[in-house]
């Protein structure tokens, strides 16, 4: 047996009152998806418990069989993991986004527009990074490029901060969100200085995009502990992600990252390789399981797109699921797939909460032949709920 998660990053939602009381899963065309909750489990299940904040690494260490309660330390942590930082006990790791914020006001006066810098690319954000790296880097504080808009700082043995997260703020003045530690603050503002008038920032304005012209600290947390996937379930597993968040997770739970070029967690990320690269971990290389994470539903709703979040979930269902299962089904080999959001990112409000999400469970030895969809109403009407959703994966692997 061979086991795959798909897990549309953010894809469930809320009714809008824009596509007549249904949401975007409602209103996508996912005949594959609706096809496998028919012939499968439909069901809700809890994977943020009410005591964490909504966020995807809480959702995804839930998804992926840990107990966010007893095993999250924060998310910037993770993340350090997949860049290759070496962590103290007494570091205190942050993520340090590069966002876009106006331009004309005093630096706490400014109104933050993007969170992710109109998603621009790590070539870039490297060349950006490289200007905080010499100005910045110290005895105390050390910055490392990610992924995209996402990159770590370090502070030794520094302080877990309460910060805001920035995509919570979009279109909000920054003052009352700033750091209450000074030199955090400072390294902010001094960010602004040093970014803003910078080459790449000339040339995306004058291209028409978003400037990527400050840091913005958030999501401090301490070295992780993660238990060993292998050992935990017996199952040898492959992560395919073009997120650092993800792939953090999966080098401390041992498993193995598979980078897949083109992947960009954008709306135009490589699907269909991302696909292709979990049927040969499970079908060739002697994986038992392959999560598939796709950052594109997330990002739409941050920006809060339905049309490009429709589309997100469109071609997750055409170029990810759809050829998944079919070169599944060729091979001959039994499997079950998992196929869920981790948290919802509504267009309402353009963040993430902590609702239940909806989920398929199919196993190819065990078909029904119900007509069903794939959508937050049709799983609840079900009335199949698991509180804790971190005991998800005992049902896939079971």
């Amino acid at each position: 047996m061979k086991y795959i998660v798909i897990l549309g990053d953010g894809m469930a939602d809320e009714p809008l009152e824009q596509l007549g009381g249904k949401t975007p899963l409602e209103c996508a065309n996912i005949p594959t998806m609706d096809m496998l909750a028919g012939m499968g489990e439909l069901g809700l299940a809890k994977t943020v418990p009410d005591s964490m904040k909504p966020g995807s690494d809480v959702a995804n260490l839930a998804v992926l069989g840990y107990d966010p309660t007893k095993n999250y330390s924060g998310r910037s942590p993770l993340e350090a993991l997949s860049v290759g930082v070496k962590m103290e006990d007494d570091d205190v790791i942050f993520r340090a986004n590069i966002v876009t914020l106006t331009e004309e006001e005093p630096y706490d006066e400014k109104t933050i527009i993007d969170h992710s810098s109109g998603e621009i690319s790590t070539e870039d954000a490297d060349t950006l990074m490289n200007v905080i790296r010499e100005a910045m880097n110290s005895a105390n504080y050390q910055f490392y490029t990610g992924t995209s808009y996402r990159h770590i700082m370090v502070w030794k043995e520094g302080q877990v901060q309460e910060l805001a997260q920035p995509h919570d703020h979009l279109g909000e003045k920054i003052g009352a969100y700033l750091p209450a530690d000074p030199a955090l603050r400072k390294m902010m503002e001094d960010s602004y200085r040093l970014l803003n008038d910078h080459p790449v920032n000339q040339k995306r304005a004058a291209e028409g995009k978003n400037k990527a012209n400050s840091l913005w600290f958030w999501g401090a947390g301490t070295k992780p502990s993660v238990s060993n996937f292998m050992e935990k379930t017996g199952k040898k597993g492959a992560m395919i992600s073009a997120v650092d968040l993800l792939k953090g997770i999966a080098v401390g739970a041992g498993m193995q990252v598979i980078e897949v070029p083109g992947a960009n967690g954008s709306l135009h990320t490589n699907y269909e390789g991302k696909a292709a690269a979990a049927v040969k971990a499970v079908l060739e290389d002697g994986c038992d399981f392959a999560y598939i994470h796709v950052e594109a539903p997330d990002e739409m709703g941050h920006q809060g797109s339905i049309e490009n979040k429709i589309k997100a979930i469109e071609f997750l269902d055409s170029k990810v699921v759809a050829p998944v299962k079919q070169a599944l089904d060729a091979s001959g080999e039994d499997y079950r797939l998992l196929i869920l959001p981790d948290h919802p990112t509504p267009i309402r409000c353009r963040t993430h909460t902590g609702d239940p999400v909806p989920y398929i469970l199919y196993d190819s030895t065990m078909q029904r032949k119900a007509v069903a969809q794939y959508c937050e109403k049709e799983a609840k009407n079900t009335g199949v709920y698991e509180p804790e959703g971190y005991k998800l994966i005992d049902k896939l692997f079971r």
